[in-house]
């Protein structure tokens, strides 16, 4: 369920002559019993409120005075959004003569033509406050207050997204709030500059309208609307056309896979950072600490692994809020079990709150090994997961299940995708053209589409990951390098470069050649750091003749160059 809550507008909307009907009330019920959760806004004052509407309880919380207050009907409890109004501002307008004078908690309220003079009072005293107009209504309150920070503020207490929420109105102090809704509905009665600016008009007027779009939240969830949501689609790379490569944010599942050090993290930052700028929450489960250094999520890292889940939802209880669990601290042979027990969390969240929206699982062919029996839980991690790996054919094939699309990155797509397609048990794309840097190749395997080789769009907060996390992070045991010399006698462990030089400078010369010519540190640079240039470049120092001490200056040249940590 995609849809958790919908937020509803009152006069003119599920009201008619200030009134709501049974079957509108009906309606409403049913959608709540349906798990989900209702919020009303309106720019009416609560007492008011309360008199004309009865059955407040059908809400879990009334956003009133046009943003300015939170209700909790549950229990009777009052949130205020800003100051009372000022006492000479009230008497200013008593004196001129404004006439009616509604003053409720924070809010001042009167009708046109009032406007005039009531902005005169307001230039007078000199008081930051802003005037809001509703067919005829003329509302005064706070600067910034408005129906979409009141809305936000119960969502917040619901530890609920807006872009798990739908709006509904009909005038235009609606526009604040439906703005904010991932899916915004007018109904058919609502002012014109209302309905072009939103994704759904119900056929229905007022409180049929409001039952008609409740009939379409239960049987579809509003999947039919996905592609008229295309504003929120996130781009990740730019087309031979010059058009840009767009996936909903609702997409199934995303596959980014390709050889060590072919750009896939570039690929996934550049998601990561545009899932956050567009506020939908995610969870990246970091086998390796590979972005322990991201800016856009809170890492947490331990070695219990109940104490880790703990923390990663403390985190997650925070709708604004990402984590990234990095798993470098749990032993190899329990990371899969971290995973699971990290998954079985996130979808039960996701069944109380619909997020988070995307679930990143890097290294996925360790995490999810194609011996993965929870084919239960795969399916539960759809819409919005995203898998990267290196091996494509060593995930569980219940997970690449309803795969919407493969991003191949690296010099040879076609090797990758057809290790794809022979993991769903599908023909292999044909005529693929080798990748250059900067590029990767898009297959849609569902649809049979051709694959189209586009630019990557890089995030522009580069994660840096190799000049922190290789240069003076911490490596686990198993990624750390061991200089133990010929008879093993040593066991010194360098879990950065920094400390790989700085072992190197000291060890024996018999050491640090007997690992030289094995091509130990080629390999460790190749495997561990991920950086196949620079293995390149110390394996061909490996095979030379090189003396112990030049073999020394030209690898510590060599990581120096790049791993300069800040």
């Amino acid at each position: 369920m995609r849809y958790i809550a919908l937020a509803c507008d009152y006069d003119g909307t599920i009201a008619a002559d200030g009134l709501v009907d049974p079957s509108t009330l009906q309606s409403l019920q049913q959608l709540r019993e349906s798990g989900r959760r209702l919020i009303l806004v309106t720019g009416r004052q609560l007492p008011d409120l309360l008199r004309v509407l009865p059955h407040i309880d059908v809400f879990d919380r009334v956003v009133a005075e046009n943003g300015a207050l939170v209700y909790c009907p549950d229990t009777r409890t009052e949130t205020t959004l800003g100051p009372p109004p000022r006492p000479e501002f009230v008497e200013s307008l008593r004196r001129r003569g404004v006439t009616p004078l509604s003053v409720g908690r924070v809010i001042v309220a009167t009708w046109e033509p009032q406007q005039e003079v009531v902005l005169e009072a307001i230039r007078e005293l000199g008081l930051e406050l802003q005037v809001i107009f509703n067919k005829g209504a003329v509302m005064v309150l706070p600067s910034g207050v408005n129906k979409a920070t009141g809305l936000t503020s119960a969502l917040e207490s619901l530890h609920l997204s807006p872009h798990n929420c739908v709006g509904i109105g009909d005038a235009e102090n609606d526009h604040a709030f439906l703005s904010l809704c991932e899916c915004s509905v007018a109904v058919a009665n609502a002012l014109p500059a209302l309905k072009a600016a939103a994704t759904l008009v119900t056929s229905g007027t007022r409180g049929a309208g409001v039952s008609e779009l409740v009939d379409r939240l239960l049987a579809t969830d509003l999947h039919e609307l996905d592609d008229r949501i295309s504003a929120r689609h996130l781009p990740l790379g730019r087309l031979p056309d010059g058009s840009q490569l767009l996936i909903s944010p609702w997409t199934g599942v995303v596959l980014i896979a390709g050889p060590s050090g072919s750009g896939k993290s570039t690929v996934t930052a550049g998601l990561l950072e545009r899932l956050t700028q567009q506020k939908y929450q995610f969870c990246l489960i970091d086998p390796e600490g590979d972005y322990s250094d991201t800016e856009v999520a809170i890492t947490v890292r331990g070695a219990a692994i109940s104490t880790l889940v703990d923390e990663a939802f403390e985190v997650l209880a925070r709708p604004a809020e990402n984590v990234a669990v990095n798993l470098l601290d749990i032993a190899i042979e329990d990371r899969s079990d971290a995973v699971e027990r990290l998954l079985a969390r996130v979808v039960e969240l996701r069944a109380r709150t619909a997020r988070p929206h995307w679930i990143v699982l890097d290294e996925a062919h360790h995490a999810l090994p194609a011996t993965w029996a929870r084919t239960d839980l795969a399916a539960a991690t759809r819409p919005g997961l995203a898998l990267i790996t290196v091996h494509p054919e060593q995930i569980a094939r219940s997970a690449l299940a309803e795969l919407d699309l493969a991003i191949a990155v690296g010099p040879a797509p076609h090797t990758t995708l057809a290790s794809v397609a022979t993991t769903l048990g599908t023909a292999a794309p044909a005529d693929i053209a080798e990748s250059g840097p900067g590029t990767a190749v898009a297959w849609w395997p569902a649809t049979g589409g051709t694959p189209i080789q586009f630019e990557v769009m890089p995030p522009e907060a580069h994660l840096q990951r190799h000049r922190r996390k290789y240069a003076r992070g911490e490596l686990g045991e198993d990624k750390s390098f061991y200089f133990t010399g010929a008879d093993g006698r040593l066991k010194l462990r360098a879990q950065n470069l920094m400390l790989f030089l700085q072992i190197g400078e000291g060890v024996d010369d018999e050491t640090w050649a007997f690992h030289l010519r094995r091509g130990d540190y080629s390999r460790w640079i190749r495997s561990a750091i991920k950086d196949d240039e620079l293995a390149d470049e110390i394996q061909v120092l490996e095979n030379s003749t090189l003396s112990v001490q030049e073999s020394r200056k030209r690898v510590r040249a060599g990581i120096s160059a790049r791993y300069t940590a800040p």
